[in-house]
């Protein structure tokens, strides 16, 4: 009789650790799928910039300094290795993209180019898709390290090597007040 207690008791702990497991196992999946959308939006983005930089630089040639920063932030975002240095070199192509745009303010012929217009407009869609991709990114984080983090299914992640995600945060300079004036 003690023995079929034993059995079961061992049983219940199996499926328990088996459920816990298996469902960590989908939330860290979730995760990487999240980043993966992020990554072709910012991908994406990436491809844009040079014929965005290129049409530019027709119209504001003295302006090298801002387009050198557009590229050297694009060049750095490509060559990233990890989602932590995408992470950063993301914010700072958001960072030098703004910047190019405040310049193309300066410059009326170029404003009203269609080419410009086009890149624009498609920079501004994909700028959108990744505030939402980042989102449902950072949702899906918190819910993954909710569950590695809290008992008593942080036993099990430690046990697994599971580890706490790391959220897509932005700069502190984007959360700054942007300064207008006319």
């Amino acid at each position: 009789m003690w023995i079929w207690i034993v059995v079961g008791i061992i049983v219940i702990l199996l499926i328990i650790v088996a459920i816990t497991y298996n469902s960590l196992v989908v939330l860290r999946n979730k995760k990487d799928d999240q980043w993966s959308q992020i990554d072709v939006q910012l991908k994406r983005r990436a491809d844009l910039i040079p014929n965005l930089v290129e049409t530019v630089k027709g119209y504001a040639k003295h302006e090298s300094d801002t387009l050198e920063e557009v590229i050297q932030a694009r060049n750095s975002f490509t060559s990233s290795k990890t989602p932590q240095e995408e992470m950063k070199s993301s914010n700072m192509l958001t960072d030098a993209v703004s910047k190019l745009f405040a310049l193309a303010e300066s410059y009326p012929d170029l404003k009203a180019n269609q080419n410009f217009m086009s890149l624009q407009n498609d920079l501004k869609e994909t700028e959108e898709k990744i505030a939402i991709a980042r989102q449902f990114y950072n949702d899906t984080v918190l819910t993954y390290n909710n569950k590695v983090q809290t008992v008593p299914t942080n036993i099990i992640a430690s046990l697994f090597g599971f580890k706490k995600a790391d959220f897509f945060e932005i700069q502190e300079t984007e959360k700054e007040m942007p300064k207008v004036s006319f």
